[in-house]
């Protein structure tokens, strides 16, 4: 799996122009599936991620988790993570998992992030999705 993880103030995701997934103070994160990642490296990203010291101490150092403040994260598909601009003009999207393979996929890891007890909400699966997020930090890292 591949994760685009970037700390929010706030995010939201519109389909159609009805938000479908909220949070507060959290993660964002773009989830790519590719064709070798099963259940197991799935839950392996949502342990990495809510245990990631990401969030500012009282020092204002990057030394606190997820779970350390009671965050939230906001998990929307992106097969386009997997897309490849070797040559040409036009992205490959060969090495990004079928939706038949992705969509449980994700939904495992969003599930395994909710099994630490945490809240988390999700974009929708193949759906054309308008992504809102206020960065903060900003803090970007992407997970391959």
């Amino acid at each position: 799996m591949r994760a685009v993880v970037q700390r929010v103030r706030e995010a939201h995701v519109d389909v159609d122009g009805e938000t479908v997934g909220r949070i507060g103070t959290g993660l964002l994160v773009l989830v790519g599936v590719g064709h070798e990642d099963d259940a197991d490296t799935a839950t392996a990203l949502a342990t990495r991620l809510v245990h990631l010291r990401i969030f500012d101490d009282e020092s204002g150092r990057m030394n606190r988790s997820l779970l350390d403040v009671g965050g939230e994260m906001l998990v929307v598909s992106q097969f386009t993570l997997w897309g490849e601009v070797t040559s040409g003009r036009r992205p490959s999207w060969s090495r990004a998992a079928p939706g038949e393979k992705a969509e449980p996929l994700c939904r495992e890891f969003a599930d395994a992030v909710r099994a630490f007890g945490l809240t988390v909400a999700e974009g929708r699966f193949g759906a054309s999705m308008d992504v809102h997020l206020v960065n903060q930090g900003p803090v970007t890292l992407l997970f391959t």
